[in-house]
Formats: structure tokens, sequence, C-alpha cells
């Protein structure tokens, strides 16, 4: 209704300015909403930076495993990937939206055929290979997957007898041999649960869309946002648009259609089908990327041992490029908020700046990149911190070297402390459901008396987009106490949210006393 730069902050203004009586509030309401949209926008990228630093340190790992551990990649090296990436990433975000646009339209054709066929060898594999059928184990200490069961020898580990399995010079884990001397081929199952009660993999197809467990069912919805996000990036490129009023509306509803209703769901359908003995949910839990060790698994399966590897490392360019597109699109969005507010004088004034030649808003966008790369490099301060501690075995096996251990503590000392990247990440998700929830609140207030006013599209929508955003952020805070998870990472985030918003309110005073404005606008000229 209201296309321009600013997305929601924009939409925000021009509907409480032509709203009758609410009109008085447009100043305020846009602020809470722009002020609020950064704790995504400004932090979301650095998430993504961050998780392309642990991509790149599983690419590496797996290439020279001499040099970094795969499951286990360095922190300096994260880091330092996480700050070029993001820095890279805001020079085509600098370069202007139609070469940004360009970039963003080839990486998802791309990602999207990756995509399709990955899933369909998964699915693949899951249907040649039925229970009692000789199939692949995963290794996660050589990253590869064996057609055959593993030799062990009885150890003692921490005092207690452990079977160990056997490995050669090279880590390679050594097949358990029949009395003719063969190799014993690796039968598949498919179980539900192990003896402690561990999930393990799903029997059937419908045990993948069934729902086993409600609360989970809540849990899983917080970490589908962070597939969903991004969706409404576009409205904040209204201003730039042709005919926004026609376009914007259609690409947010065709960018929702294929990320939740084709994309998210068929991948999600065929990494969890592809689960089983051989790579139980247990291993996908410890691995810094599940699906790339599923692309193992599946490619030597079907193109013949050793050549899943490349297989894998082909598709991990696609995601690279995925990760590319993911985090240029909040740049872009994120900048343009930030110039529309610093236009708007309700930040420093100098983000309301355009590059005399790109017509970007170069500020905002560097700005960010550096705010990106900070917070990714947080984010991989403890990447396996709280619950997911690494045994200190583990830690003094990693490869030596300032790129390869260099910043890891010790077991107890990472499980003292939050896992860095999800609690950024849930910092993030805090703000995306605000600003989710204010954009829906706008929505009421918007159409309120507008002749194309719709009881369910206006009214009933927006209330149940505020119901659902407030019922997952209360699952954060509800859910640790209930056993699911735990507490130190969404009570950290909570605290950076909070602190995000008393800030926002004594900036907010402190500008308009500077300025002379008073908090509502007495005109709406």
């Amino acid at each position: 209704m209201y296309p321009g730069t600013g997305s929601s902050y924009y939409f925000a203004e021009q509907s409480f300015l032509n709203h009758d009586k609410a009109w008085k509030y447009a100043r305020l309401m846009k602020f809470i909403v722009g002020w609020g949209s950064h704790l995504y926008y400004w932090i979301y990228p650095g998430v993504m930076v961050a998780v392309t630093g642990v991509f790149c340190g599983y690419i590496i790992g797996t290439l020279y495993p001499t040099f970094m551990s795969a499951s286990n990649p360095g922190p300096m090296f994260m880091m330092l990937v996480a700050i070029l990436f993001s820095f890279g990433v805001a020079y085509i975000a600098h370069r202007g939206v139609i070469g940004s646009t360009a970039v963003s339209l080839a990486i998802n054709i791309i990602q999207i055929t990756a995509l399709l066929v990955f899933s369909i060898m998964a699915i693949h594999y899951r249907v040649g290979h039925p229970p009692g059928s000789v199939a692949w184990q995963w290794d996660a200490t050589t990253s590869d997957a064996y057609p055959y069961e593993f030799a062990t020898t009885s150890q003692k580990v921490n005092g207690t007898a452990t079977d160990v399995i056997t490995r050669d010079a090279n880590q390679v884990p050594q097949p358990k041999v029949d009395a003719a001397g063969k190799p014993v081929p690796y039968h598949v199952s498919y179980p539900m649960n192990d003896s402690s009660g561990n999930f393990v993999s799903h029997p059937n197809a419908k045990s993948v869309l069934a729902i086993h467990n409600f609360n989970w069912m809540f849990v899983q919805a917080t970490v589908a946002i962070l597939i969903l996000v991004g969706f409404e990036s576009v409205t904040s490129l209204g201003g730039e648009a042709k005919n926004a009023k026609r376009d914007v509306p259609i690409a947010v509803i065709t960018s929702l259609l294929i990320q939740g209703c084709f994309c998210y769901l068929f991948e999600y359908f065929a990494a969890n089908y592809f689960l089983s003995s051989g790579y139980p949910m247990t291993s996908a839990t410890a691995s810094a990327a599940p699906v790339g060790d599923m692309m193992v698994m599946a490619g030597d399966a079907i193109f013949g041992q050793g050549h899943g590897r490349a297989f894998m490392l082909i598709e991990a360019i696609t995601v690279f490029l995925a990760l590319i597109g993911t985090t240029l699109s909040c740049m872009n969005t994120g900048a343009r908020v930030t110039y529309a507010m610093g236009r708007d004088n309700e930040v420093p004034e100098h983000f309301g700046l355009l590059h005399e030649k790109n017509l970007s808003p170069h500020r905002a966008i560097w700005t960010l990149a550096v705010i990106s790369a900070i917070f990714g490099v947080l984010a991989l301060l403890n990447l396996f911190g709280d619950a997911g501690a690494i045994p200190d075995a583990t830690i003094q096996a990693l490869p030596h070297g300032f790129w390869s251990s260099v910043g890891y503590m010790s077991h107890d000392a990472m499980a003292k402390l939050p896992n860095s990247l999800l609690t950024i990440t849930l910092a993030s998700n805090f703000g995306t459901f605000l600003l989710y929830m204010l954009s829906c609140v706008t929505c009421i207030f918007c159409y309120s008396g507008h002749p194309n006013f719709s009881v369910v599209r206006h009214m009933l929508i927006p209330i149940f987009g505020v119901a659902a955003n407030l019922i997952c952020m209360a699952a954060y805070l509800v859910l640790p106490f209930m056993g699911y998870g735990t507490k130190l990472e969404p009570f950290t985030a909570l605290g950076i949210a909070a602190v995000w918003a008393i800030y926002g309110g004594i900036y907010f005073m402190i500008s308009s006393k500077r300025s002379g404005r008073t908090t509502l606008i007495t005109s709406r000229t």
C-alpha cells in the first residue's frame, strides 16, 4: 500500500499518518519498528558470516584433515573467514541494487537446483536401502562412509572398559572380518530410539511428517524462522522498483511459497528420511555440517566409494553461493532501513546519504559490514559451549596450530558458558519476532476504516501473526524449564534484546531533545 525505502519502518509511518485518530503516534511507532528491526537486521548478517566461517572450516577440514578438523574447525580460522566474508558481501551491496539483484537471482537458481539434486539423492538412498540391506556407515573421525562393520578393541576409557574402533595409521576404521577373513558388510536399520531413549531415525516416511511431541513442534518453529527470514527483504527496495505496488506483493508471496512450501519442506523431509543406524541423529547433532555428511554418504552409494566427497564439494559451492545471497539480502534490507532512519534524522544523518555513483546507502552498508564482522566473531567465540561442549580428549586430538586449535577452552570452561552462535542467533530471532509482530499490528491500524478492509486478511490473520510470534518468543523462555534445552542461551539473548531496547529508549529521548522534536507529532505535514 505504501511502497518506499525502509520496509516496515516506512510502512509504519505512513500507516499511522493516514489513520484518522492514531496519526499523532506516527513518529513514535516508526522509531519503535525501525529500532526493533535493527535487532534483526544488524545481527542476522553476523549469524550468516559466522555460519560461513563454520562451513569453510568444515570444507578445509574435509580437504586437509591433518591441518584442521572438519567436525571441530579452528576458531581463529572461522573468525577470519567471517570478517572477510562480511566485507566481501558488503562490497557487492555497495555496487548498487541492480548488481545485487542479478547476483541474488543467479544464486537462487543454482541453489534451488542443487537442493533438488541432493534431496532426490537422499530419498533415493533411503528407498534403495530397506532395513536389513547392506548400506553405508558413517565415521566422524575420517568424515567418510564405509560399507562394512567396524572392528573394535576393548580399552580402558576413564577407568571403564569401552569398545573403541580399531584404526590404521591414517585413522581409517578397520573392518570386522568373518571366519573367512572377509569384511563383514554393514546392514542398516531404522530404529526410532536407541537403548538410552535418544532419537535415532524415522522408521518410515509417515514418521517424518507426524508430530511426535507438541512442545518440539514449537522448538522447530523457532528454528524454521531462520529458513523463512528474508522473505520481506524485497519491501526495502520499494523506493527503487519500477512498479512497486504491483511487483513487491508478488515478490513477497512468491518468496514465501518457494522458501516455505517447497524448498524447506522438501529438504526437511529428505534430510530426516535419510537418517538411519548408519547415520543417526546423534551423528548429525555432533557434526558441523550434517547435510554435508549426508551428501558424502549418498554420493558414495550412488557414484561409488570415494566419489561422495567430490559430490559434496560440488554441492558445497552452491551452499557458499546461497550464504552470499542470504547475507546480501539481509545487508541490503538492513542498510536501507538504517538509511531511511538517517534520512529522517532518527539516527545520525550521515546514514541517510547515498553514493553519488552507485546510489546505494554506502555508509549504512559499510557500517553494517563492521557490525556483522563483530557479531560473527562473537558468535564463534564458544561455538561448542553449554551442552555441546566437546571432550578434552577431542580437543587434544585436534591438529595443533594457530588456525586449527587456538581458541578452544577446556571442556568444563565451555560447558559453563552459553553456545555463542546459538545465543547470537536467538538474539536475532527476538528481533525477527518483534519486527513481524509489530508489522502485524501496523497492518491492523493501516486497514482500519480503509475501503479495502477485509476481516480475514486485515484483522484475523494479523492477530494470528501477533499471537504466533508471541508464542515463539515465549517458547524460548519457557521450554528450558520443561526440560527442552538450557537456560543460558535464551536468557542471554533476552538480555541483549533488553539492553538494545533500553538504549533505544534513551537514544530516542536524547535525540528528540537535541533536535527539538516532540514524541507525538502535532501535524501530518
